[in-house]
């Protein structure tokens, strides 16, 4: 079965980054097969036998913590639930660096998106699809304070994408 796997920030230290090719080594060591990676913000695509995606994300983030020191909190989905998530995106009409979705462990009610509205500017749309944020921020994310209120504090663990990144591991899937 193919399985993606996103990372939230894998900065270890200042100046310090993952190197993809270290991920991908990772994720070897674990039995992962064929693992592949798109870009350098932690997005694995690899092959497993069928697992619960908790206990995928469990063994991911064990073996992040003892081979780079740091924890980090990983998102894994079934490679046919990603290209449903890609194909559910509400903003495809919108510039693909500026449409993001967070990709959440559990799914976002309806309440969460009414807390973030406070934070968006009325030329940002949002919706939730499959308990995931999408967002069309209507320019560069980081102009806008609402980027700053997507919290896991405030919303749960999950991890932003670009819709670029989001169709680029989609085509990885096919």
């Amino acid at each position: 079965m193919i399985y993606v796997a996103l990372l939230h920030s894998i900065v270890l230290a200042p100046g310090r980054r993952v190197v993809m090719s270290d991920l991908r080594d990772m994720a070897k060591d674990i039995g992962y097969e064929n693992p592949r990676t798109l870009v350098s913000t932690g997005n694995i695509v690899f092959e497993a036998d069928a697992a619960p995606l908790a206990e995928i994300e469990a063994k991911l983030e064990a073996a992040f913590k003892a081979r780079f020191g740091k924890p980090v909190d990983i998102i894994v989905r079934k490679g046919i639930d990603w290209l449903t998530l890609a194909k559910s995106n509400p903003f495809a009409d919108g510039e693909g660096s500026q449409v993001i979705v967070r990709v959440m462990r559990k799914p976002l009610t309806p309440a969460a998106m009414e807390a973030l509205r406070p934070y968006a500017n009325p030329k940002q749309r949002l919706a939730i699809t499959g308990g995931d944020l999408w967002i069309d921020f209507a320019g560069q994310p980081s102009e806008w304070k609402l980027l700053s209120a997507l919290t896991t504090k405030r919303m749960g663990v999950g991890t932003l994408r670009n819709w670029n990144t989001v169709r680029g591991l989609a085509e990885m899937i096919g």
